[in-house]
């Protein structure tokens, strides 16, 4: 079970490749319709680079090269059966590109219990880096075994 002397343990450190193929299929997945997210001659037109990363898709890089069974089984102990997603935030200091290498660098922020114990959550932040070290984003997400 999850206790508080998680709090400050990394899960370690993950790399991604930013993919223009996936950055298009995830725009068309969630029913974006904004070209330049889909149209390398638009996303310029609009003043980028390249293809931007849409917001959340930061959320699928971050899984990649991390083993979530061991970290949710063996690190906070829950079984996987009785797990939910509780929230996921995000700040944003800077765009990701098609092309982009992102680092990810989590660490467990908070464990805390409600419902007398019933309900145990476990918060996690992610800081988002690219190629050059530039700081793109801060992610916030949180688990809960009931």
């Amino acid at each position: 079970m999850a206790d508080k002397s998680l709090i400050g343990r990394s899960l370690g450190v993950t790399t991604a490749d930013v993919e223009k193929g996936r950055l298009r299929f995830f725009a068309k997945a969630i029913g974006e319709t904004d070209p330049i997210y889909t149209d390398e001659a638009a996303a310029r037109s609009a003043g980028h680079p390249g293809l931007p990363v849409p917001p959340s898709f930061l959320m699928c890089l971050e899984a990649e090269g991390r083993d979530s069974d061991h970290i949710v089984e063996g690190i906070f102990g829950f079984d996987l059966g009785r797990i939910l997603h509780a929230e996921q935030g995000f700040t944003y200091h800077g765009m990701a590109y098609a092309g982009d290498v992102l680092t990810f660098d989590t660490r467990v922020v908070d464990v805390y219990e409600k419902k007398g114990g019933a309900l145990t959550f476990v918060v996690q932040e992610t800081r988002v880096t690219n190629q050059d070290g530039r700081h793109i984003a801060d992610i916030r997400s949180s688990l809960v075994q009931r």
